[in-house]
C-alpha cells in the first residue's frame, strides 16, 4: 500500500547540486528553446544518460518557473492614432509586464479595442499602479482587468 506523503521543497544553492541534475536542467532548457529536438539529442549534446534525465526531470526546475505565474487579461479602447499601442506595450514593460499576447479589433469610428494577456508575476503587485497608468495615457479609453488566472 503507497503511503501518501506531501512534496517538500528546497531552496538550494546550484554549487552543491549533483552534475546529473544540473544537466538534467540543461536538457530541459534545450527542449523548451528548441536547440534539441529529442530527449536523446539534448543529453548526448550535455553528456547525461537518458535514465538519469528520466529520474531528475519532474523534480527540478528553475526558481522562476516555480515561482507562480499570474497571468491577466486587459481590455482597453484605444484611439485610432499611430503610436498609442507602442506607448501602451511601453507602460508595461515599464512595470516589469511581459506581454504574451495582444488581440486588436478593426478601428470603428476611430476606436478599436485591444486585449493584451501580461504576465505579472514579475511585477511585485504594481498592477495597480500599471493599469491608472494605462487610464491616464492619453488615447487610451476604458481600461479594465476581463481574466486572471
Amino acid at each position: 500500500m503507497a503511503e501518501n506523503r506531501t512534496e517538500r521543497y528546497f531552496l538550494v544553492r546550484e554549487d552543491i547540486l549533483p552534475e546529473a541534475v544540473l544537466k538534467t536542467l540543461e536538457v530541459k532548457q534545450m527542449l523548451s528553446l528548441g536547440t534539441a529536438k529529442t530527449v536523446n539529442e539534448a543529453a548526448e549534446k550535455v553528456g547525461l544518460s537518458r535514465s538519469a534525465f528520466y529520474k531528475y526531470k519532474d523534480g527540478i526546475f528553475p526558481l522562476n518557473k516555480v515561482q507562480q505565474e499570474t497571468i491577466v487579461a486587459i481590455s482597453m479602447d484605444l484611439s485610432h492614432r499611430a503610436g498609442i499601442l507602442s506607448k501602451v506595450l511601453a507602460m508595461v514593460a515599464q512595470h516589469e509586464g511581459n506581454v504574451l499576447t495582444i488581440n486588436q479589433t478593426i478601428p470603428l469610428q476611430g476606436v478599436a479595442n485591444v486585449i493584451i494577456t501580461v504576465d505579472t508575476s514579475l511585477m511585485n503587485e504594481r498592477l495597480p499602479s500599471l493599469l491608472e497608468a494605462l487610464k491616464q495615457q492619453e488615447g487610451v479609453h476604458k481600461v479594465q482587468v476581463v481574466g486572471q488566472g
